[in-house]
């Protein structure tokens, strides 16, 4: 039976031949249903808490302008052709997982401390793929700190393995950043704390794999 080893790319089929790669795959699957089944819970208690106004500058200055739809066609190009160069590594995979899973736990610890009110001129940024995770299905305008379009981009920019497609993450993160400002969707620390959020749940990712046995390195995997 095939080793797991840090000293070279495993294939699907590698990978999935030990119990050990299995068993983290089982839990990353089961933790992504549990969060599906408790966001729309989650944000309708945040939807009932107040929140705190924030003191914007750049906001003062910027917008508010409709630019969902350049927004949407960076972010998900971006993710589909990050997710395209990693497909085959499974372990890098895996990694990327257990990160989106722990950055949206990480986001929902800062929101349940850090309750935001919206920008008073906040153009609604309504996202075809999450928007059914928000109460009645409606635009939700207190999905604040952190921007979790921002950390999802900025987790890609850690995922690529390849420096052009680093390179390109990167650019498009930036961009998303500076678009969800724009349409006001998001203050000004939302988008810059979601930086060091997406970097930490990389990390805690990787000690969290690395604890279980797999040869997840501290930078890939």
């Amino acid at each position: 039976m095939p080793q797991l080893s840090s000293s070279q790319p495993l294939s699907w089929r590698q990978a999935l031949a030990r119990p050990l790669f299995l068993r983290a795959l089982l839990v990353a699957v089961l933790a992504g249903v549990a969060l599906v089944v408790a966001l729309p819970h989650f944000f309708q208690w945040i939807e009932g808490r107040p929140g705190v106004l924030v003191r914007d500058p750049v906001l003062a200055r910027w917008g508010p302008l409709e630019v969902s739809n350049a927004t949407f066609a960076v972010l998900y190009g971006t993710l589909l052709i990050v997710l395209a160069t990693i497909a085959r590594f499974p372990l890098i995979v895996l990694r990327g997982a257990y990160a989106y899973i722990l950055m949206v736990l990480l986001r929902m610890g800062a929101m349940a401390f850090f309750t935001l009110e919206p920008p008073p001129n906040i153009i609604p940024l309504v996202d075809p793929f999450t928007q059914g995770f928000y109460p009645g299905n409606t635009p939700f305008l207190k999905d604040l700190f952190f921007s979790g379009h921002t950390a999802t981009l900025a987790l890609m920019v850690l995922l690529a393995r390849a420096r052009a497609v680093r390179w390109l993450a990167g650019i498009g993160t930036a961009i998303v950043g500076a678009l969800v400002l724009v349409q006001h969707v998001h203050w000004t620390v939302d988008v810059l704390a979601a930086l060091p959020a997406a970097w930490i749940a990389w990390r805690a990712a990787g000690a969290v794999l690395r604890y279980t046995g797999l040869p997840i390195s501290s930078e890939g995997a």
